[in-house]
C-alpha cells in the first residue's frame, strides 16, 4: 500500500487554489461563485487564487488537467478547492501527472464529480476532504451552514480528532441560481431526526473510501482508480452518498451488488450512508415522497449489505455530500465509528 500523506495544514492568510476539474459552472452563474470565494476571504481568512479554465464552461480535460497540475506545484498555495462538480472528470484522470501530485501534497476539498480525484488522490497516497464546494457549501444564500463553517475551519486548519454530530436542521431542496431573490434569505430548513445505526454492537476505525454512490460505480465500470487487491480496505470505513440525479433504489442496490461481487463490499467493517437527496428540479418530491425515497435507498442498502456483508456495522442518514449542511470527512484518513456510544470520530 502507498505511504499515506496527510498535506500540512493552512494558518489564516494563506492563498488556495479554485479550480473547475470538472464543470465551468462559475462562468453561467457568477453570483454564487463569487459569495464563495468571498466567504473563503471573510469567514476563513483565505485568498482564493483563479486559473485558466477555472470559469471556463467546456474547457478540455487537457485544460484542467493543466489548472490541478499548476495548482499543486506552486508552493504558494496551500490548498485546492473546487469550484463544483460535474460528470465527466473521468476523463482527465489519465492525464494527470501522479508524481508531481505525490510531490506537492496539499488538501483537495469538493465532492460529487470530484470523487474521481479523491480515488486519484487515494491511490497517490494522499488524505483529501470530501465537501467544501465553493459553489454551493460556500456560496450558499444567506450565510453559511453553521455546521459547515465547523466543520470545514476544524479540517482547514486543525489536527486530531474531530466529532461529527447530526444535524439539527437540514435541507435538500436547492433554489434557481439565476433568480437574485435566491441569495435574499437562507434556505429553508426541516428539523433532523438523527441517524440510524445497524449493527452497532462494536468499535471500528479505519481508512476511508468511498464518495458519490454514482460515480464510484463509474471508477468501477470502468475499472480506475479502484483497488485491484480488496484486501487493502480490509478493516477500512465505507462512506456512501447520492446525488441530485437521484438515482433509483434499484441502481444503489446493483451498484452496491457489483461491489459485492468484485469482493469489494465485504472487505469494511463500517457503512457512513448520506443522508439521500430526495428533491431536484426535475422531481420536486414533496417531504412525503422524499420520504419514501430515503426508506427505498435505505432497503436498497441494507439488501446488499446482508448478501455480501451481514456483519458490517451501518449508519444511515449522515450529513455528507448533497446535503445541506455538510460535514466534511477526510478521504483516505481514519474515522472511528463507535457502535456503542453511537458516535463518529474523524481525523482531520
Amino acid at each position: 500500500m502507498t505511504r499515506t500523506v496527510h498535506p500540512p495544514k493552512l494558518v489564516p492568510g494563506d492563498r488556495v487554489a479554485v479550480v473547475s476539474p470538472s464543470a465551468g459552472l462559475p462562468a453561467l452563474f457568477p453570483r454564487p461563485y463569487e459569495l464563495g470565494l468571498q466567504r473563503l476571504r471573510t469567514v476563513f481568512g483565505l485568498e482564493p487564487v483563479e486559473y485558466p479554465a477555472t470559469r471556463k464552461m467546456g474547457a478540455t480535460p487537457g485544460e484542467r488537467a493543466d489548472d490541478l497540475h499548476a495548482a499543486f506545484a506552486d508552493p504558494a498555495v496551500k490548498a485546492v478547492f473546487a469550484s463544483i462538480g460535474g460528470d465527466d472528470q473521468i476523463t482527465v484522470l489519465p492525464l494527470l501527472d501522479r508524481e508531481l501530485i505525490r510531490a506537492h501534497p496539499k488538501p483537495f476539498f469538493g465532492y460529487s464529480d470530484n470523487t474521481n480525484l479523491h480515488a486519484f488522490l487515494w491511490n497517490t497516497g494522499v488524505v483529501s476532504y470530501h465537501g467544501g464546494s465553493v459553489m454551493v457549501e460556500l456560496g450558499r444564500p444567506g450565510a453559511m451552514a453553521p455546521l459547515t463553517v465547523e466543520s470545514l475551519r476544524a479540517a482547514l486548519f486543525t489536527c486530531g480528532p474531530y466529532e461529527v454530530r447530526p444535524a439539527g436542521f437540514w435541507t435538500d431542496k436547492a433554489r434557481d441560481w439565476a433568480d437574485p431573490a435566491t441569495f435574499e434569505a437562507e434556505p429553508e430548513t426541516r428539523r433532523g431526526s438523527g441517524w440510524t445505526w445497524v449493527n452497532a454492537d462494536r468499535v471500528v476505525e479505519g481508512r476511508s473510501w468511498g464518495g458519490c454512490l454514482e460515480i464510484v460505480g463509474r471508477l468501477l465500470m470502468a475499472d480506475r482508480e479502484v483497488a485491484h487487491d480488496p484486501a487493502v480496505h480490509d478493516g477500512g470505513v465505507l462512506f456512501l452518498e447520492t446525488s441530485e440525479d437521484m438515482p433509483s433504489s434499484d441502481e444503489v442496490f446493483h451498484t452496491l451488488r457489483n461491489m459485492g461481487e468484485r469482493g469489494l463490499l465485504q472487505r469494511f467493517s463500517a457503512l457512513l450512508m448520506g443522508r439521500p437527496k430526495a428533491w431536484s428540479f426535475e422531481r420536486p418530491n414533496s417531504p412525503e415522497e422524499g420520504a419514501r425515497y430515503a426508506a427505498e435507498q435505505r432497503a436498497a442498502v441494507l439488501r446488499a449489505l446482508k448478501m455480501y456483508a451481514p456483519d458490517t456495522m451501518a449508519v444511515f442518514d449522515v450529513d455528507l455530500g448533497h446535503t445541506d449542511p455538510q460535514v466534511i470527512l477526510p478521504y483516505g484518513g481514519m474515522i472511528r465509528v463507535d457502535g456503542p456510544a453511537r458516535r463518529i470520530i474523524v481525523t482531520y
